[in-house]
């Protein structure tokens, strides 16, 4: 606990710390009469995260709930061993991420024990959406009829402040006028008028963050997301993002949960350069276990729209984690469209304007954000990923194996792999949820009646089938390989910027994959001296194609076709 007590002293001064601390202490304590620790959680090969909506799959007369468990436990058992659950709560905007109650599940999607369901096939990752709440929540309301309680929850500003140094994730105003009764105040709201910032500077604020917390684990969750932490601490002068203060509350988070369950692991969101993302793993022991890899949906769209892998290649052989402890939660889609910010320092302006004419030509549509000189930058494209790498003059069959080959190879980096629903659907733009709404994230949003995606499931010549089957193959094959442990080495091999290519290894070092895939259209003639690359073998077997491959005098050949890729372990 003394961890705890240093941090609080630093946030507060000592005496809010001591009473802090108090209550943290008996907040522990409380929960750990009531609830048996879970055990430390080891990731490994088998870890993969299947990123959903509550209210993903409607009909048949069910809660969505029932209807994705049911889904999960037929479909998804030998594939998956996580189910993120996107804001499930009462919520006013963002489709959840405006939170009216943290402790309750939304009516329309089902309840607790529809979650705990699914729990009981799956580990469970919930969301602690902390930097902000609605204004339909009962704290606002409390706030707003003038509660003392409540009083400095929220973070009252002189609208006059200079707050030009704020990093802003939106074009919108950052500070929105309320009428209390108290008169007009205006309110932090970093995301929306509806998403009214959280005061961490009161500590009482805190304790109630820390219980809700604590609450998650007792309703089940193995992975907490921590969304938008980055912005957490607000200081004028600064950027207010990235703060040590913020760090400092994720590092108390850490420990409350290492004393109260240990088994629970926590997950940063903070879609933002990689050198201030990885800031989030902290010293390797005391922040996120895993953290976005956000640089890579970017990156992986320029990669297969150029078809040149040497940025991808450069990039990745970067790659490290603080210790053994950590690693990196790679995905392509989301339930947000595609960030730029995090590739900036990778990418060239011109190549991010190239991908926005891009994925405006395929039906998407890019959102900006205002930058400090008045001019406005993209932020994020949002489209479908199935769209946005999807050629209009190609065959279906190519955009699929395109599709394929671009998760293929986040499948084969370190890290544990998180699949969106859409993806693994092979979902294409809902247009016409956009023009319903006006909102660009819809399109890729989507609910579906699950009777019509378990019959496109079914239908051999569907593409929601073999986009479904090719994943369903792929991720078998990455579970059954220890080579593809999350902490396992992790070498890129430069052949032809055609080619993505890398050598994975277990974390004993005994197994081996050469993991190559074709980013392009064209024919790849490959013969690989493994020599050169401190391997050697007498047999190679391609484990995502289940063939031999040819190795002579220490030399492996092979001939991959256009978005073909192969995984290929070595025996010695």
């Amino acid at each position: 606990m003394s961890d705890i007590i240093e941090k609080l002293i630093m946030l507060y001064g000592k005496e809010k710390a001591a009473y802090c601390y108090n209550e943290i202490e008996q907040k522990i304590a409380n929960f750990t009469k009531k609830n048996q620790k879970k055990p430390n959680c080891e990731l490994d090969e088998r870890d993969i995260i299947i990123i959903t909506y509550g209210d993903q799959f409607c009909g048949r007369g069910k809660a969505p709930l029932k209807n994705l468990g049911e889904f999960a436990k037929k479909y998804l058992t030998d594939m998956a061993s996580c189910i993120h659950l996107l804001p499930f709560f009462p919520y006013s905007s963002d489709d959840g991420f405006s939170v009216v109650d943290y402790k309750q599940v939304r009516e329309q999607l089902g309840n607790w024990k529809d979650i705990k369901d699914i729990g009981a096939d799956f580990k469970l990752m919930f969301d602690l959406v902390c930097n902000h709440i609605s204004s339909k929540s009962e704290w606002f309301t409390l706030y707003i009829s003038g509660d003392e309680e409540y009083k400095d929850f929220f973070i009252e500003m002189d609208r006059n402040t200079d707050l030009s140094m704020v990093t802003r994730p939106r074009t919108l105003p950052l500070l929105t006028a309320f009428n209390t009764s108290k008169g007009t105040k205006y309110l932090w709201t970093t995301f929306s008028e509806d998403q009214i910032d959280l005061n961490f500077k009161n500590e009482k604020l805190l304790l109630k963050i820390i219980d809700i917390l604590l609450y998650y684990v007792e309703m089940g969750a193995d992975v907490i997301r921590l969304d938008a932490i980055g912005f957490l601490w607000k200081e004028v002068g600064t950027a207010c993002i990235h703060l040590r203060e913020t760090h400092a509350i994720i590092q108390l988070f850490k420990e409350v949960l290492s004393l109260a369950a240990p088994g629970v692991m926590l997950v940063t969101e903070t879609n933002v350069p990689h050198k201030d993302n990885i800031a989030y793993f902290g010293n390797g022991h005391n922040e996120a276990r895993m953290v976005y890899q956000f640089p890579l949906p970017p990156i992986m769209l320029y990669t297969l729209i150029k078809e040149d892998a040497s940025i991808l290649s450069k990039w990745a052989g970067t790659l490290r984690t603080e210790s053994d402890e950590t690693t990196f939660l790679n995905f392509l889609a989301s339930h947000d469209g595609i960030g730029i910010n995090p590739a900036r320092e990778i990418l060239k302006e011109e190549d991010i304007d190239l991908m926005a004419k891009k994925v405006v030509e395929r039906g998407g549509f890019v959102s900006y954000k205002n930058n400090a000189d008045g001019s406005e930058s993209p932020y994020e494209f949002n489209i479908s990923y199935f769209n946005a790498l999807s050629d209009n003059s190609d065959p279906e069959d190519i955009n699929i194996k395109r599709f394929v080959v671009s998760y293929a190879i986040a499948l084969s980096l370190a890290g544990v792999p998180g699949i969106y629903i859409h993806s693994l659907l092979g979902s294409r733009n809902y247009s016409e949820g956009v023009a319903k709404t006006g909102r660009y994230r819809i399109i890729n949003r989507e609910k579906c009646d699950i009777d019509d995606i378990e019959n496109m499931l079914e239908d051999k010549n569907h593409i929601r089938y073999r986009v479904f089957n090719a994943f369903s193959h792929m991720l078998k094959t990455r579970r059954s390989q220890k080579a593809f442990h999350p902490n396992g080495s992790q070498e890129v091999i430069l052949m032809d910027d055609k080619l993505f290519s890398l050598v994975r290894a277990s974390v004993d070092n005994k197994e081996r994959i050469i993991a190559i895939h074709n980013i392009s259209g064209d024919r790849k003639n490959i013969a690989l001296n493994l020599q050169e690359q401190k391997l050697e073998a007498k047999r190679a077997e391609d484990v995502a194609n289940n063939h031999e491959v040819r190795v002579f005098d220490n030399i492996l050949s092979l001939e991959l076709n256009p978005y073909e890729f192969a995984w290929i372990r070595l025996y010695r």
